[in-house]
């Protein structure tokens, strides 16, 4: 088994090591690839420093602020390379503890795809505002609504994957970022087939810093999830054409 959870980072050098240290104490085997897009605050180089440090810790760099999106596709593919069995999608700020990746390393063994899920029986929220609340459950609802999704909590960004989901998707059609990018790739991972499953965690706004939430990401959402079955017709086709086959015989 060799689990990598790939780390977005952009000015997070006031959580990035302590969230290292933490997720290496865990002892349970991951290894830890952090994406940087050249961070003015420095936690580029504190990734590096730790890098040299640990075994454990990766770091790849950016040039500039491409979007949470293509950070993540850009970890994927690095960490499939690494000979990576499992990839994990996993925040810098804390609102994803870290005390669940052991739950998540059981989950996968027996799903495709494992998402952490505020909005399952025994998930939740802390630290979270009545405006922020809304739209996150605004989303997930919106997503639901407008793709079919059953998943209840399609926004959320921690997530396991096998290895062979990530292998299978198309990620030159994946252009989302923030919310979109998360509820697509749910979506992608539903309609190839995969088993998705919803680990309930409580989710913590970060302890320090400042959230990456703006009017773009949510704008973004309502505008690419509103075309993902137009945009994804051609697998939907492939599928329903697949089954006709099978009963057919």
């Amino acid at each position: 088994m060799y689990p990598v959870i790939v780390i977005p980072t952009y000015n997070e050098s006031e959580n990035i090591e302590r969230l290292i240290r933490e997720i290496l104490a865990l002892d349970c085997g991951v290894s830890i690839l952090i994406v940087d897009d050249n961070s003015p605050d420095g936690t580029g180089e504190i990734a590096d420093r730790l890098s040299e440090e640990l075994e454990k810790v990766h770091v790849v760099h950016r040039e500039s602020k491409q979007g949470l999106g293509t950070a993540y596709i850009h970890g994927f593919k690095v960490a499939l390379d690494m000979g990576a069995d499992m990839v994990f999608e996993m925040d810098a700020d804390f609102s994803h503890d870290p005390r669940y990746i052991t739950q998540f390393l059981s989950a996968v063994n027996d799903h495709d795809a494992v998402i952490g899920s505020r909005y399952v029986e025994g998930g939740g929220i802390e630290n979270w505002g009545i405006t922020r609340e809304l739209i996150s459950r605004g989303g997930s609802l919106y997503a639901r609504i407008f793709t079919g999704l059953r998943i209840k909590d399609a926004t959320s960004g921690y997530r396991c994957y096998r290895a062979e989901v990530l292998r299978k998707i198309d990620f030159s059609r994946v252009k989302a970022s923030g919310y979109a990018f998360q509820v697509e790739m749910a979506y992608v991972c539903t309609i190839l087939g995969f088993d998705v499953y919803e680990l309930p965690i409580v989710f913590t706004d970060r302890r320090v810093g400042h959230s990456k939430m703006s009017r773009n990401i949510v704008f973004e959402a309502i505008w690419i999830v509103g075309g993902l079955r137009r945009k994804y017709r051609d697998i939907r086709a492939g599928n329903k054409a697949a089954r006709k086959k099978s009963i057919s015989e």
